[in-house]
């Protein structure tokens, strides 16, 4: 873990463990798929992950992977989250488990059909 931030999402996962990189990359390819009009960035030194401003962030730490949706993604599937550590806008995933990837591509939709309702009500 470096203290210069990533100039790419390729760069940031390549800075962590080989185990951590896996759980990192299988995040990376879930959000892809759920938001393929979506564009990559480092954004507060994570990946980000852009439709109409920022969608989802997401980190890598020493015992878990940050999630990011956002407060609304977060609000939104409160009950799913439940059984993880949570903060606003924030939810941990433990790197013992394995990744909610269902549940991740879920709120991943979620925030893309609210980013693109968002940009349509800006255009009126």
């Amino acid at each position: 873990m470096k203290n210069t931030p990533a100039r790419d999402i390729d760069t940031y996962i390549a800075g962590f463990p080989a185990p951590v990189q896996a759980m990192l990359q299988q995040v990376r390819e879930t959000i892809q798929k759920a938001a393929p009009a979506a564009t990559e960035a480092i954004s507060y030194a994570m990946p980000t992950f852009r439709l109409n401003g920022n969608l989802v962030h997401f980190a890598g730490y020493k015992n878990h992977i940050g999630f990011y949706p956002a407060p609304t993604g977060a609000e939104a599937f409160k009950k799913e989250l439940a059984v993880y550590k949570t903060g606003k806008g924030s939810v941990q995933f433990p790197l013992d488990q394995p990744m909610p990837l269902a549940l991740i591509t879920k709120i991943v939709k979620y925030r893309v059909k609210e980013s693109l309702e968002k940009a349509k009500a800006k255009k009126k």
